[in-house]
C-alpha cells in the first residue's frame, strides 16, 4: 500500500527512535574514545577497564529487566521520557568523577538509564507498523547506533583535545534533554493520535493476526519464562550482543596498539566501520521485508535473513593472516555491519512471535540475557589481553577474539532455531 495514501506519520515516530539510538550511542561511546586519556588519568589496567564496562553492562541488564516490565505497564512515552532523563543526567556526571569509583559510579546510573532505549523502542515499533515493515522500521532507527559511533569519534576527541575530557561528557549528555522536548510533543500512541489518518491507522493494524488493537491483554510476566519463543529471542541475544559490546568498546584501542593510531588518526577507521554498520541496519531490516512482500512467510523470511547476517560475520576470522590495517577495517566493517543487520531482524522477532502487550518485557528479558553477555564477556577480553600484553603479542589476544566473534552468530541461529523453529505467535491468556 503507498505510504502517501496511508499516511506518513508513522515514519516520523522512526526518525524520534533514530535520533534517541543515536544520542544513546554516543553516550556509551565516550568511555571507549577516550580510554587513552582515562587510562592515564586514572591509572587503569586493562582488566579495570574490563571491570568498569562489566559494572556498565551489569547495571545495563538490570535495568533492561526493569524497563521491559515498567513500559508494558505505563507506556511508551512515559518509559522513554523517564529513560533519557536517568541517563543524560548519568552521562555528564562522569565530568564530576574525582575517582575510578566515582566513575565507576556514573557509569552504573548510565547503563540503568539507556537501558530504557531498546525496549520502548522496539515497542514504539510494534505500536506503529504492521509486521511486514516492522523490521525496515527497526533497522532505520537502529542504525542510529551506527550514526551515534560515527558521529562520536568525529566529536568526542576533538572536545576532550580543545576543552577537556569533561566536556565530552557533559555537552554528549546535554542533547538527550533537546530530543526529549521533541519526543514530549510528537509522540502519542496510534489510537490517541490526531495526526494519524484512518487509512494510516488501518494500515497500521492491518495483520491478519494482530488481534484487536482496542482489547488490552495483561500478560503475567511468569509465562514468558515458560514459553520456548522467549528463551529463542534470549539465547539470539546472549550469544551476539557481547560481540557488538566488544567492536564498540574495544576497537579504538585495538587500531591503537595494532597500527599505532594516534587520536587524530583513529577516527577514520572507526567512521568507515560504523558507516558500514549502518548500511547493514538498514539494508538487513529491508531484506527480510522484501522476503516477506515476496510472498514468504514471516519466520521464514526472518530466519533465511538471519542466517545470511550470521554467515557474514565469519570472515572476520582472517584478520589474524593480514597485515594492511584497511583489509583489516574492510573485514570488521562486514562483520559489524551483519551485526547490526542480524540486531535489525532479532528485535522484530520479538514483535513477531509476542502479542504488543509483552514486547517490551520480552525485548527486556532477552536485552538482559544480551546484557549478561556482555558483562561476562569484557572480563574475558581483559583477561585475555592483559596475558598477551605481558608476553609482548596483544595483537594475538585480539586475533583469538576475532575467532570468537565469526562463530557466536552461527551458535546463536541453531540456538534460535532449536527453540522456535517456524516462530509461532504465543497466545496468552488473561487468566
Amino acid at each position: 500500500m503507498n505510504s502517501t495514501i496511508v499516511g506518513r506519520y508513522r515514519w516520523r515516530i522512526v526518525a524520534l527512535l533514530f535520533f534517541a539510538t543515536t544520542i544513546n550511542y554516543i553516550d556509551r561511546q565516550v568511555i571507549g574514545l577516550l580510554k587513552p586519556i582515562l587510562e592515564k588519568e586514572f591509572n587503569w589496567t586493562e582488566s579495570e577497564y574490563g571491570q568498569i564496562v562489566m559494572i556498565f553492562s551489569a547495571c545495563y541488564a538490570g535495568g533492561l529487566l526493569i524497563f521491559g516490565r515498567f513500559v508494558d505497564k505505563v507506556g511508551t512515552k512515559v518509559g522513554y521520557t523517564v529513560s533519557i532523563i536517568v541517563w543524560s543526567v548519568a552521562a555528564m556526571a562522569h565530568a564530576l568523577a574525582k575517582s575510578t569509583f566515582g566513575f565507576a559510579m556514573s557509569r552504573a546510573w548510565l547503563g540503568l538509564g539507556e537501558a530504557g532505549n531498546f525496549p520502548v523502542a522496539i515497542k514504539s515499533v510494534a505500536e506503529w507498523f504492521p509486521k511486514k515493515e516492522r523490521a525496515l522500521a527497526t533497522g532505520i532507527f537502529n542504525s542510529g547506533a551506527n550514526i551515534g559511533a560515527v558521529a562520536a569519534p568525529a566529536v568526542v576527541p576533538w572536545l576532550a583535545g580543545a576543552y577537556g575530557w569533561q566536556q565530552a561528557f557533559i555537552w554528549t549528555g546535554v542533547i538527550g534533554f533537546i530530543w526529549l522536548g521533541f519526543w514530549l510533543v510528537m509522540y502519542e500512541i496510534p489510537s490517541r493520535h490526531k495526526k494519524v489518518s484512518k487509512a494510516e491507522y488501518d494500515h497500521i493494524h492491518s495483520d491478519k493476526d494482530g488481534g484487536d488493537p482496542a482489547v488490552k491483554v495483561k500478560v503475567p510476566w511468569g509465562k514468558l519464562f515458560v514459553v520456548r519463543q522467549t528463551w529463542a529471542f534470549l539465547f539470539g541475544k546472549l550469544l551476539t550482543d557481547p560481540i557488538w559490546w566488544f567492536f564498540l568498546f574495544w576497537l579504538p584501542s585495538y587500531f591503537s596498539t595494532t597500527f599505532n593510531l594516534d587520536m587524530k588518526n583513529l577516527g577514520l577507521p572507526l567512521i568507515i566501520v560504523y558507516t558500514a554498520t549502518t548500511i547493514g541496519s538498514i539494508g538487513g531490516g529491508y531484506l527480510s521485508g522484501w522476503f516477506i512482500n515476496r510472498g514468504w512467510p514471516v519466520f521464514k523470511a526472518r530466519k533465511t535473513a538471519m542466517l545470511i547476517f550470521a554467515i557474514c560475520v565469519m570472515p572476520i576470522m582472517a584478520a589474524q593472516y593480514v597485515d594492511n590495517m584497511w583489509i583489516v577495517v574492510t573485514l570488521i566493517s562486514l562483520a559489524a555491519a551483519a551485526h547490526q543487520a542480524w540486531s535489525a531482524n532479532i528485535f522484530t522477532t520479538a514483535s513477531d512471535m509476542f502479542p504488543k502487550e509483552a514486547v517490551s518485557s520480552v525485548v527486556g528479558i532477552g536485552g538482559m540475557a544480551g546484557s549478561i553477555g556482555g558483562m561476562l564477556f569484557p572480563i574475558v577480553v581483559g583477561a585475555l589481553l592483559d596475558h598477551y600484553k605481558a608476553l609482548g603479542n596483544i595483537e594475538a589476544g585480539y586475533n583469538v577474539l576475532f575467532i570468537i566473534c565469526g562463530v557466536m552468530y552461527l551458535l546463536a541461529w541453531f540456538m534460535m532455531h532449536i527453540f522456535a523453529p517456524k516462530m509461532e505467535q504465543v497466545v496468552i491468556s488473561n487468566d
